[in-house]
């Protein structure tokens, strides 16, 4: 059987959008594939080594039919670009010894961002010959100059040139959006590009009728990581609470201060839950009658995955991200659309949603729809066919 590695930064039992997309892939290619995954010890949202796996510097699981050899990092999920930095160069580090100490297949796709995690990966797996399958989820740096994560200088002329070499390195690079892959085939036109949306893979649920007493007031949820792009916290301070209630699920680096602003507000209807493994999100999401996909700026090339996740839940969005993501809503009439960082229009927007828009035949057509359109399947034989 043939063998294929996946090198990524994230992997369960870390949760996120990019942790699921990961254990996904790796699920349907071992179907027909001996797979096997390279992460580092699981540390994220919160930037600390799960308790499970504290002081080892590294440990080798079997799960799902999945060979997973999890490695040392420096955990952190701190603001400061240095110990981010250092973050990322410890994995990178991890991996070059596991490359010169171990065997390696033929066959590797490697995540991308972290770019220099990527990087470090191509570095070696380049020099060996090996087939590399780049899957590109985010344009960095150029989102982090978009988020003001980054400044341009000496250290974002670095990044730049990193971007530029992984993807001239690649033989093949799966590219999450349209705009991705445009921005690829302007830097150079050596890998093979393929579109691979993060299209999710679960039996979609009956779609049921809101509970009255869920329903005085129109719900809105968020679920997701809480960061700074997403911009939890100012959409709380600034949401006009007069016809919804506000209900948060996730963790990051804003937790603290939205728990605090919470607390300090109790006359605000905003409810924060806390985490919830995928599967118990799934439950509890079908209760609401409305997402919210808010990013405080438009992100060139970015599609949040979970736009494809709550359509096939049959559940409606408020989308606040601009660009491809906001087409993709548009053209499948999955809910609607406010400007990105613009909480007058996002207040304007929802006055004006009336809730026999909300109705079970409505959430219905979006469950079909998701189904009809948004079929991971699909990309999985497209991408096996490359491998």
């Amino acid at each position: 059987m043939k063998e294929v590695l996946i090198i990524t930064n994230y992997f369960p039992p870390e949760i996120g959008a990019a942790s699921n997309r990961i254990h996904h892939l790796a699920k349907c290619l071992g179907k027909d594939f001996k797979v096997s995954i390279l992460c580092p010890l699981p540390n994220y949202p919160k930037g600390k080594i799960f308790e499970a796996y504290k002081g080892k510097w590294q440990q080798k699981e079997f799960v799902d039919g999945i060979s997973i050899h999890r490695l040392w990092i420096y955990a952190s999920n701190s603001k400061n670009n240095i110990l981010r930095l250092l973050a990322m160069l410890s994995f990178g580090f991890s991996l070059a010894w596991f490359f010169i100490t171990h065997r390696t297949p033929k066959t590797v796709i490697v995540q991308s961002p972290p770019l220099l995690v990527a990087f470090s990966g191509l570095i070696f797996l380049s020099q060996r010959r090996h087939h590399i399958i780049l899957n590109v989820s985010d344009l960095w740096p150029s989102a982090g100059i978009e988020l003001g994560a980054l400044k341009k200088g000496v250290g974002y002329s670095f990044l730049k040139w990193v971007e530029r070499y992984n993807y001239k390195k690649a033989g093949i690079v799966l590219g999450q959006s349209k705009e991705i892959l445009k921005h690829i085939s302007s830097i150079t036109q050596s890998p093979k590009l393929l579109l691979y949306r993060n299209y999710p893979d679960f039996e979609p649920p009956v779609i049921k009728e809101i509970s009255k007493e869920e329903s005085e007031k129109i719900s809105i949820v968020y679920a997701g990581l809480l960061g700074v792009a997403q911009g939890i916290l100012k959409l709380c301070k600034n949401l006009d609470y007069s016809k919804i209630d506000f209900h948060i699920y996730g963790s990051g680096a804003e937790e603290k201060d939205i728990v605090l602003f919470i607390k300090n507000n109790p006359n605000l209807p905003i409810t924060f839950h806390g985490s919830l493994k995928r599967e118990q999100l799934h439950a509890e999401l079908p209760r609401y009658a409305i997402a919210i996909i808010p990013l405080l700026k438009r992100i060139y090339g970015s599609v949040p995955s979970k736009l494809f996740e709550y359509a096939k839940l049959g559940l409606p969005v408020i989308y606040l991200g601009g660009g491809e993501g906001e087409s993709i809503v548009k053209k499948y009439n999955l809910g609607w659309i406010a400007k990105e960082g613009d909480y007058y229009d996002l207040n304007r927007v929802i006055s004006h949603i009336n809730k026999n828009e909300l109705n079970i035949k409505a959430r219905r057509n979006i469950q079909e729809t998701a189904i009809k359109n948004f079929n991971p399947k699909h990309q999985i034989e497209l991408l096996k066919q490359v491998l």
